[in-house]
């Protein structure tokens, strides 16, 4: 029973129990100040019409001043009860149920419309608030539009497929409408918002990629495949500690080149500071941030000490990076180089594709026997990790579609084989950090690949360069910082970010002290995470 309801049958309690206590008064005053004898259904009655000032239709008149008394001061109760139900009962119930409503439509134009919501939406929610660039969600489930309305977000209800739903949405005064809910469904809402406006940018967000061919004959603009992009990503990271090999990197110029290294447990790196390692002395490379444990630390201080499964976030000549990744690798005997993939939904075989092109073994492990698995059964099942070898494995890539298991298995990988090395996907952010806390020693989620891919298509004056990594790397104009030098604006204070180069008349520019001055036609390359990104955005464009 929720609180309106038990106030509700609280008050109706009280009421009923005036009732009877003044029937009870009235036959005693009957009895006693008139002489005359009254039932209780009798009483009950007068009671009951002097509460309701509806008239009398049994006693009318008393010869006692008392019982005339009484009964005006039954009167005065009614009227009472009712001025006070107005304004704790009737009122509250009319405004709990108008705010129980969820919207039907939004007055926005110039906007985003996102049909269907999920926690990876977020992402994309943060990125679009970043660029001022409004937005509204539409949804189908009228409790969860209801929370989002009540925690400040646009969001409205009605069915995904119908023209009018779009309509409420302003989808024809929309700059772009994204859906994310299925590949049926999005589908079919392609097909509806492409007869409500031919001048709309349909974005769609494809589980399967063979159906991405379907959606663009639909009438979408843009297909991203953020599962498939993960799985590639997760591989990519496995082939990548698996060698000193420096791989996985973004060129920026023949001199400059930003990548992520995960520093091994028994690397030399271990249990040396900043400063003690050399990085930035001795071998010329830019620490632009690194992830202590899950946290993300812009610009480490010569203080700051590398422990196993630190990630640096690094910028420099290609030689010295590939340096520096030798270095970050495990100087001890090297194991087997197989990968077990938990999971072989689209990201787990993707990750396969991926491995097996490097020249990787893997072994599958997944519930459903399926062509393609070689162990039936849950990552989670101590039986099925050793049947799948995992003390003679190098890695294991977590690729199921469920966070909470993830995290479970990573647990039990940890006490089963704690020198394993563990590769995790997630879907929401939010569970990042107790992956980490569980053991894993890198994590890349959905939610992020998703949010920065729509990002890159949405935001016309922003490229993302980096979708499928933790920190994020842009291309992006700053006309709100035009004129300013890198020291008086103090980005890395203020927002977390560096600014790894600008792009000035066709020249990558490189070499940026604290009075570097942007000009307003500077295009600035910055990296961070993503919420330092968003607050430079926010900031800066």
């Amino acid at each position: 029973m929720n609180h309106w309801w038990r106030r509700l049958a609280l008050s109706m309690g009280a009421v009923f129990a005036l009732v009877v206590v003044y029937a009870w008064l009235y036959r005693a005053g009957m009895a006693a100040f008139e002489g005359e004898t009254k039932t209780f259904a009798q009483a009950l009655q007068v009671v009951i019409e002097s509460l309701t000032t509806a008239g009398f239709g049994g006693d009318a008149s008393w010869d006692s001043t008392t019982m005339n008394l009484f009964v005006v001061a039954m009167n005065l109760t009614g009227v009472l009860l009712v001025f006070l139900a107005l304004p704790l009962l009737v009122v509250p119930l009319f405004q709990q149920a108008l705010q129980d409503r969820p919207p039907e439509s939004t007055d926005l134009t110039d906007h985003v419309v996102i049909c269907g919501y999920s926690p990876r939406s977020d992402v994309l929610a943060d990125e679009l608030e970043a660029a001022n660039i409004p937005y509204v969600f539409v949804d189908d489930d009228p409790e969860l539009v209801v929370g989002l309305t009540n925690d400040g977000t646009e969001a409205i209800h009605g069915e995904l497929d119908q023209e009018e739903t779009l309509r409420a949405a302003n989808a024809d005064e929309a700059r772009s409408l994204v859906t994310d809910v299925d590949d049926e469904t999005n589908a079919v809402v392609i097909l509806t918002a492409r007869e409500l406006s031919s001048a709309l940018t349909i974005v769609s967000v494809v589980e399967d990629e063979d159906v991405a061919s379907y959606h663009r004959y639909a009438g979408a603009d843009e297909t991203v495949r953020p599962r498939r992009v993960l799985g590639q990503s997760l591989a990519t990271k496995a082939t990548t500690t698996l060698s000193s090999e420096l791989r996985d990197t973004i060129e920026l110029s023949e001199d400059l080149e930003v990548t992520e290294l995960l520093v091994q447990d028994d690397s030399d790196l271990v249990g040396r500071t900043v400063a003690e390692s050399g990085i930035r002395d001795r071998m010329g490379i830019t620490v632009i941030g690194a992830w202590f444990n899950g946290e993300f630390v812009p610009v480490p201080g010569p203080d700051h000490r590398i422990d196993g499964n630190t990630i640096l976030l690094v910028a420099g000549r290609r030689d010295d990076l590939t340096e520096l990744k030798a270095r970050t690798v495990s100087t001890l005997e090297h194991r087997p180089e197989r990968v077990i993939v938990g999971g072989y939904g689209v990201v787990g075989r993707t990750a396969v594709e991926t491995l097996a092109s490097n020249g990787v073994s893997t072994t599958v492990v997944d519930l459903a026997d399926e062509p393609g698995v070689d162990i039936t059964g849950s990552i989670t099942d101590e039986d099925v990790l050793e049947a799948a070898g995992t003390d003679e494995a190098r890695s294991v890539l977590l690729t199921v579609n469920d966070d909470a298991t993830t995290i479970y298995a990573t647990l039990v990988l940890k006490q089963v084989s704690p020198d394993i090395e563990i590769i995790a996907r997630a879907n929401e952010t939010e569970n990042i950090p107790k992956l980490y806390r569980a053991g894993a020693e890198y994590v890349l989620s959905l939610s992020t690949v998703t949010g920065r891919m729509l990002a890159s298509v949405l935001i016309e004056d922003e490229e993302i360069l980096t979708p499928e990594t933790q920190f994020e790397l842009v291309r992006t104009t700053a006309p709100q910082i035009a004129g300013k030098s890198l020291g008086e604006i103090d980005l890395r204070a203020r927002t977390g970010c560096t600014v790894v180069a600008v792009e000035r008349d066709s020249e990558l520019l490189t070499d940026l002290g604290p009075a570097f001055v942007v000009r307003e036609d500077d295009v600035l390359i910055v990296a961070g995470d993503d919420e330092a990104i968003n607050r430079f955005v926010a900031l800066a464009c």
